[in-house]
């Protein structure tokens, strides 16, 4: 029996979060405003990768692709996007709620553990997803990431040292 949720919907995000929703299995047909389109990804050796859309060839190219991340050129303009699956469409709603625009993150450990190791340093950059913190718990390692891009104020964490649920390990300074 698979327990792997079937997806029948996916969410490419635009670089600036607009949104656009698309059926799975993929279709050749578009739908913009109240007509549809018949849309082909075509390929040859003449004219490399393209799209045919009313009988017009648009070149496209996919420049870059890290996991869920994507940089192409179509007709010779950059477009970046995300594919998103719904779940993590709402993972990332949720995440980003009650977010404002907070001058400060507070990284708080998620359970009771040891640290293993502190690659952040204070007074160094750090980037969002980068870790912060090793958190040994239960027997595995847990790599506590920052959740914002910033500059990192004060690390309270030290290696060998236990910590609780919720104390506060780092701080970080959102840029």
């Amino acid at each position: 029996m698979n327990d792997t949720p079937k997806i029948d919907k996916l969410y490419a995000l635009s670089s600036e979060k607009k949104k656009f929703s698309f059926r799975l299995p993929l279709s050749n047909r578009i739908r913009i405003g109240k007509r549809n389109y018949v849309v082909q990804l075509k390929g040859d050796e003449k004219y490399g990768t393209y799209i045919l859309w009313k009988n017009r060839r648009y070149p496209v190219e996919i420049v870059r692709s890290r996991q869920n991340k994507y940089e192409i050129l179509f007709n010779d303009i950059s477009y970046t996007f995300t594919v998103e699956t719904p779940f993590s469409l709402q993972r990332m709603k949720v995440l980003s709620s009650g977010k404002g625009k907070a001058e400060k993150e507070l990284i708080k450990a998620p359970m009771p553990g040891k640290i293993i190791d502190v690659p952040a340093r204070e007074g160094s950059t750090i980037l969002r997803g980068e870790t912060v913190v090793i958190l040994e718990a239960m027997k595995m390692q847990n790599e506590i990431l920052s959740p914002v891009n910033g500059k990192i104020v004060r690390v309270n964490a030290k290696a060998g040292t236990n910590v609780m649920k919720d104390d506060v390990l780092a701080e970080i300074k959102v840029e």
